[in-house]
């Protein structure tokens, strides 16, 4: 049971008239003994505790009103802060926030928080939205964590994931509910001031110090939908384990979460598919929700602004000002006026063009484009047999200039001269490159000191090929500067 005997009034602190300083009270409290400047090496005495409730009383004034529910102990008056300090240090006491504690050695008194004390401050100081928080990790805190495991086999590593997944879901809800009160905040804010700056500054400071930081790395570099794989790919091979290993761990598991533990189902089965499952649910739900109610704040704040901002240029507008003094005035009144108006307004002026400025231009006819789309009718069969056969044909004879020096140069072999009569044939690329060899003294780019030389010897030769052609000499020279 929550409200036993020592805790039955937990929450009587938090309900009277000072329920906001007993609040500032314990959140300054809670920053002394757990905030970063804390020193953990020594606890409260009396004085000391004292002396911070009296600081937190100063900041935080007691509410205006009387709308809280009070009891007859409650004092309406006190003296000084000292008194009051006094008064929120035995409510705490005694409603179970704060425990005494004596050194039986030195009889000193210590006054820490009770364990349910401390968790129930924590949301108190961690609504301050002014606290450094890196809430966008979790993402990526739980694929450490699922990697670490598969690398170690630390069942606490696990168990840190399936935490850390927990916390990705709560953590979209936290920013959509923070969104949606920023909207309503600054559309009471601008019915209840209707300053233009002022509702730009709120509007640029949440986007600067807030969407900045936390919810554009949510969207960006903690997005879930980045991570999603990479996570399902750790549990993929978490389920791909030898079954020795996960009967371990299933045993480990059983052990330090028994309230998991249900007959004929696996442990850690159970938590790699809520794992999962929550990761779809915020890259499939949450996130898009995420969206939706960014969009819907700035488009809020968009149309505020452009609201304010024509309200504001429209208060130094003399046309306003007129219509607003006339419909002060009675009718008889307005009539008259707009009759005087009307009256001056209606003098005519009268302008005669000059001739010789008139010119006439031919109109130019627009061109007409034509954007009608048709479809390509399909080729005859016999149309693209022909082009078949035509694009085999010049790939057959065609002969590039990687071919024929690799040809001239397998003939040449060792030597430095060879004749077209002694030129090799073995199969149909050598006998189209023997048509097309003396072409190789053109292509003098074989290295950076060697090239080509084709000289005729004024004889012919006939071959099985060839019933006549030019007998030429094939040269690879060194080339001098």
């Amino acid at each position: 049971m929550f409200f036993t005997p020592e805790r039955q009034d937990f929450f009587k602190p938090l309900t009277s008239k000072y329920r906001e300083q007993v609040a500032q009270c314990l959140s300054l409290l809670y920053r002394r003994l757990y905030g970063s400047n804390a020193d953990y090496g020594h606890s409260l005495a009396r004085e000391q505790l004292l002396e911070i409730l009296e600081e937190a009383l100063a900041r935080a004034p007691a509410l205006a009103d009387d709308s809280g529910a009070e009891d007859d102990e409650s004092p309406q008056r006190f003296k000084s802060l000292r008194e009051q300090s006094l008064w929120v240090m035995k409510q705490l006491l005694e409603a179970g926030w704060l425990e005494k504690q004596v050194d039986t050695a030195t009889l000193q008194s210590t006054y820490p928080f009770t364990r349910l004390g401390r968790l129930f401050t924590q949301p108190l100081v961690e609504s301050d939205t002014a606290r450094i928080r890196t809430r966008h990790r979790n993402t990526r805190n739980t694929l450490n964590a699922l990697e670490a495991f598969t690398s170690r086999g630390e069942v606490h590593d696990l168990l840190d994931a399936f935490e850390y997944s927990e916390r990705i879901v709560t953590d979209f809800t936290d920013v959509i509910s923070e969104l949606e009160e920023r909207k309503r905040e600054l559309v009471r804010e601008v019915e209840s001031q209707q300053l233009v700056q002022q509702a730009t500054d709120q509007f640029f400071e949440f986007m600067e110090q807030r969407f900045q930081p936390d919810v554009a790395v949510r969207l960006s570099a903690d997005s879930v939908e980045k991570h999603r794989d990479q996570i399902g790919k750790a549990i993929g091979k978490i389920r791909r384990k030898p079954k020795d290993y996960k009967a371990d761990v299933e045993r480990q598991l059983r052990r330090l979460i028994p309230e998991l533990v249900h007959p004929g189902q696996s442990v850690l089965w159970t938590i790699l598919d809520t794992i999962e499952r929550r990761m779809g649910n915020a890259a499939d739900i949450m996130l898009p929700a995420l969206r939706r109610a960014l969009h819907s704040f700035t488009k809020r704040a968009d149309i505020i602004i452009r609201q304010l901002t024509y309200l504001n240029s429209q208060g130094q507008n003399d046309l306003l000002e007129l219509c607003q003094s006339l419909n002060a005035q009675s009718p008889e009144e307005q009539n008259s006026r707009l009759a005087r108006a009307a009256d001056a307004m209606a003098g005519m002026r009268v302008q005669l063009i000059d001739p010789a400025q008139l010119r006439l231009h031919e109109r130019k006819r627009a061109a007409l484009v034509t954007t009608a789309v048709t479809e390509q009718p399909p080729l005859d069969p016999e149309a693209e047999r022909e082009l078949l056969i035509q694009q085999v044909l010049d790939q057959a004879f065609a002969m590039d200039n990687t071919g024929l020096r690799d040809y001239v140069g397998k003939a040449l072999r060792d030597g430095r001269q060879v004749s077209t009569q002694h030129l090799p044939i073995d199969n149909a690329r050598d006998l189209l490159a023997m048509a097309h060899v003396i072409e190789v003294a053109s292509h003098n780019n074989l290295s950076g000191s060697q090239c080509f030389s084709v000289e005729p010897t004024g004889q012919s030769l006939s071959t099985e090929y060839f019933s006549a052609a030019d007998e030429f000499l094939i040269s690879l020279n060194e080339e001098t500067e």
